[in-house]
């Protein structure tokens, strides 16, 4: 059985840090291409990040370039999500999800993931 699990969300003042983390259980890791999606409140579900099998290659969002970096450690089966410089509009819950089936390196296209954890809730406070 398949689960993905966020953690490291939390409320935090605007031009702070952040690190999400997702950890993955039944599966081969590093078979599966991962990504990590926001949904605010009254919201449709928007990209944030995405990273290929191997961690070598990335995919950003516009609204978060240069302020996210997405990584994973295939040996700890972790996805991680490093965000700085926060901005109130970054406020969502943050989900992580994984696919292998997918033909691409990755995609900014919630329809290709497989697999999706349950969310981690990130508030920025102004």
């Amino acid at each position: 059985q398949v689960q993905l699990v966020e953690s490291g969300g939390g409320v935090v003042q605007a031009g702070g840090s952040l690190r999400l983390s997702c950890a993955a259980s039944g599966l081969t890791f590093s078979n599966y291409r991962m990504g990590w999606f926001r949904q605010a409140p009254g919201k449709a579900r928007e990209f944030v990040a995405a990273i290929n099998r191997s961690g070598g290659s990335t995919l950003n969002a516009d609204s978060v370039k240069g302020r996210f970096t997405i990584s994973r450690d295939n040996a700890k089966n972790t996805l991680y999500l490093q965000m700085n410089n926060l901005k109130s509009e970054d406020t969502a819950t943050y989900y992580c999800a994984a696919d292998r089936t997918y033909s691409g390196a990755y995609s900014d296209n919630a329809l290709t993931y497989e697999y999706w954890g349950r969310g981690t809730q990130v508030t920025v406070s102004s």
